[in-house]
């Protein structure tokens, strides 16, 4: 049986990845059912599939091939799920009825699990005449708040919400709203944002020249190039966003530039897709490809690696068969022209194995080595299918072999697919990889530096305890079993040290050999100043990258997981864990999970009497015991009086649910205490009550204070066994919304827990 590298690599699998009944029973017992589960479903439409399902479980054995999480966990299961992470909606009609219809395709895709991606340019600009009904256009800006709203309802399939990228051109007229729309710390947090930049624009801004805003053929505004490019720089400087996608380059280097326009892509940007558009995303662990790693004789096994590559790829084309799609339109995009996405994680681990400093010249040159063979291994791979299933059915040999993107192919890959057609219309794409790469016992995530060489997880316990366990990089631990503790040699670098302009080295030279394109974040340290800021993405356009993204810590999006710059361990920030009341502001930490229910509980149950009411309500509270700490678990509400019945039920409900999650429940007496009755309250007990609900939170309030929870009528919490308090002073980032813990780092531009492994993008 496969030994997880580390107890967050189990824990992730357990959680997303490991097929359970609706009950939580698992139904597969050991990684290893995993791996034959999804092996059996992506063998299934093969002529002979016991064979191929060998061969697809012994590329997945020992987590060599990672699928993305969306084929991990619903292969081979009854879930009305898709396969594909990427999708891109259809292009948005000018017109109210057009948009709300493209709103419900959106919603019935994530609903699903698929992450889209939205051009917002074909919306006429604010202040536009509405022919018809003699109004003002609201403009693009105005809808992307519904589609936000709209977002925030939506929960994806799993546990984690829709992610969304925007797109708008750089000569819209509202283009310089959208650059500056995320400077407000509330709006638009469910979308990513990118500026489409054409070739026109970036000539204009090293001409200094003067650039259009245009809308239908109508001049709205003249600006100055360099002064919007700055613009850009601004804000992504300040806020993180907006990235910026160069638009001309992905369609004149698309393979399909003949049959197809892309106007945006997935929502971390490595899916330029066109309306519609659809793709599967995997990724080969460059890190299990090393023979002897850190030994003299160190290498990529280029053998293992060319035959891993194909067997994906085979595995990767089954996927369009067997998956489902939201909607009709996705399928028959996706079986015209039958996109792949495969990847790589752990680069920047294998570099170290074979004694390269990720960044320098060598590396970068080792990664286009090794990314040529990946590519070259990927084409020959389809080639040999479309001999044995057919060419995909848009394929058109002399302008599939014209597109910019093949003219680089070497002569034999061309002369073959000129022969015999090719199965897949793109093959390769470098997807955020940070779940997976933790699943597969924390490589280094697709082509990323390594971010933390160790760090310290603090883990919850159901006992309101916290353990602590290091996490410690793949290459890292194979370092340390082979050296002991002889220092890592200085050409371990993390994202810390790491210069921004290696970083671009890095994806330049990367994206020489991947057809769509790459999810990469470039971590900027937060004193960089504005002009070297703007020269990364200067470097970035100049060396031929699809897109550019980069993160500095800022007030809006706050810090990230603090790492250490001249240590080995990277710890995440410090924070006080007192159990007492911080008198500064404190704040509280929940739980991800709720509580078990214990078989028995002990509580009380109150009787309230309200004026004018017939019958009294009886309100039960139970509890249990934490670290010696008895707290509230549950409460219930009854009367005779059905005309309590639909909102008492509810609000027991939703109490039930916040105490079973720990932490400071407190805040559920202030809530009911504050609610007042517009028919007026009643006096109770000689108290001014101002409504029902308020009499209710008074009964919890007496019952907090009863079990010594509470401190006294209108105090906080005494001590709570479960609440982490953290001294607001300290310098953090935002909490992770599945685990509470402030170790979110940005990883290929997703904020990514190192504690739970909760990603925005996977």
């Amino acid at each position: 049986m496969t030994r997880f590298a580390a107890p967050i690599a189990e824990q992730i699998w357990d959680m997303k990845y490991r097929l359970k009944e609706a009950d939580g029973t698992a139904i597969d017992g050991t990684v290893e059912d995993s791996w034959r589960r999804i092996a059996r479903s992506l063998a299934a439409s093969e002529a002979n599939p016991d064979q191929w399902e060998d061969k697809f479980y012994h590329a997945l054995e020992d987590f060599k091939y990672l699928p993305a999480g969306r084929i991990t966990a619903g292969a081979g299961t009854d879930r009305s799920v898709t396969l594909f992470n990427c999708f891109v909606m259809g292009t948005v009609p000018d017109s109210m009825g057009g948009i709300f219809d493209m709103l419900k395709e959106a919603a019935l895709t994530m609903q699903q699990g698929g992450g889209i991606g939205y051009d917002f340019s074909p919306i006429r600009p604010k202040g536009a005449i509405v022919k018809g009904v003699a109004a003002d256009a609201s403009g693009p800006l105005s809808f992307m708040d519904v589609w936000d709203a709209m977002c925030r309802t939506i929960m994806s399939a799993g546990s984690r919400r829709g992610a969304m990228m925007a797109t708008m051109r750089c000569d819209h007229p509202d283009v310089q709203d959208f650059i500056t729309a995320k400077s407000d710390p509330a709006r638009l947090r469910m979308f990513n944002m990118s500026v489409l930049i054409t070739d026109a624009f970036m000539e204009a801004v090293k001409a200094d020249g003067p650039w259009e805003l245009v809308f239908d053929g109508k001049v709205y505004k003249t600006v100055d190039a360099r002064a919007l490019w700055d613009q850009i720089m601004q804000s992504t400087y300040e806020f993180a966003e907006p990235g910026v996608i160069f638009i001309d380059r992905i369609n004149n280097m698309n393979n399909l530039a003949y049959c197809e326009s892309i106007a945006a892509t997935n929502p971390c940007g490595e899916q330029p897709l066109p309306p519609y558009g659809a793709c599967l995303l995997g990724s080969v662990n460059l890190a299990r490809m090393i023979s002897d790693p850190f030994g003299p004789d160190a290498a990529m096994d280029a053998d293992a690696l060319d035959d891993l590559v194909a067997t994906a790829v085979r595995m990767m084309d089954n996927v369009v068969d067997v998956s489902k799609f939201p909607l009709e339109a996705q399928a028959r995009e996706a079986e015209a022209k039958r996109r792949i996405g495969l990847g790589v994680t752990g680069l920047a681990d294998a570099l170290l194995m074979v004694g390269l400093r990720y960044g320098s010249d060598e590396a970068a040159a080792q990664c286009e080595a090794w990314m040529k063979q990946i590519a070259r291994a990927a084409y020959l791979a389809s080639v040999e299918l479309a001999k044995d299933k057919g060419a995909f059915p848009l394929f058109d040999a002399e302008q599939y072999l014209a597109s910019g993107a093949m003219m680089q192919m070497d002569d034999d890959v061309r002369d073959a697919i000129r022969t015999h057609g090719i199965r897949n219309a793109l093959l390769t794409s470098v997807a955020p990889t940070g779940t997976i790469s933790l699943y597969a016992g924390n490589v280094s995530s697709g082509i990323e530096p390594v971010f933390a060489y160790a760090y310290t997880r603090k883990v919850l316990q159901k006992d309101g305890s916290r353990t602590e366990e290091e996490v410690v990089d793949y290459a890292v631990q194979m370092w340390r079993e082979k050296h002991g503790d002889t220092p890592l040699p200085d050409y371990f670098v993390n994202a810390q040290t790491l210069p921004p302009l290696d970083h671009v080295k890095m994806q330049a030279a990367a994206q020489k050999w991947v057809d769509s394109s790459i999810s990469k974040t470039i971590n900027c340290p937060e004193d960089i100043s504005f002009e070297s800021f703007k020269e990364v993405y200067m470097e970035a356009w100049d060396t031929g990258c699809k897109g550019c993204t980069t993160y500095r810590p800022n007030d809006v999006t706050g810090s990230v997981l603090s790492v250490s710059e001249t240590s080995e361990t990277a710890n995440p920030a410090e924070h006080p864990e007192a159990l007492q009341s911080d008198e500064t502001g404190a704040e509280v930490v929940y739980m991800s999970e709720p509580f078990d229910r214990p078989t028995e509980l002990e509580g009380a149950t109150y009787k309230v009497k309200w004026p004018d009411s017939e019958h009294a309500l009886y309100i039960t509270v139970n509890d249990f015991t934490i670290a010696g700490q008895r707290r509230p678990f549950e409460i219930f509400i009854n009367s005779k009086n059905m005309e309590h019945f639909a909102w008492t039920v509810a609000l027991t409900r939703m109490i039930s649910a916040v105490f079973r999650r720990g932490g400071d429940v407190s805040f559920v007496v202030e809530e009911l205490k504050a609610v007042f009755d517009p028919r007026g309250g009643a006096w109770v007990k000689g108290k001014y009550v101002p409504s029902i609900l308020a009499a209710i939170g008074g009964v919890i309030e007496q019952h907090l204070i009863a079990i010594g929870f509470l401190a006294g009528e209108g105090q906080a919490l005494k001590s709570d066994p479960q609440a982490e308090v953290v001294n607001l002073s300290a310098p953090r980032g935002k909490s992770c919304p599945s685990c509470g813990s402030y170790s979110l780092r940005m990883v290929e531009g997703c904020m990514t827990c190192a504690d739970c492994g909760h990603s925005k993008c996977g």
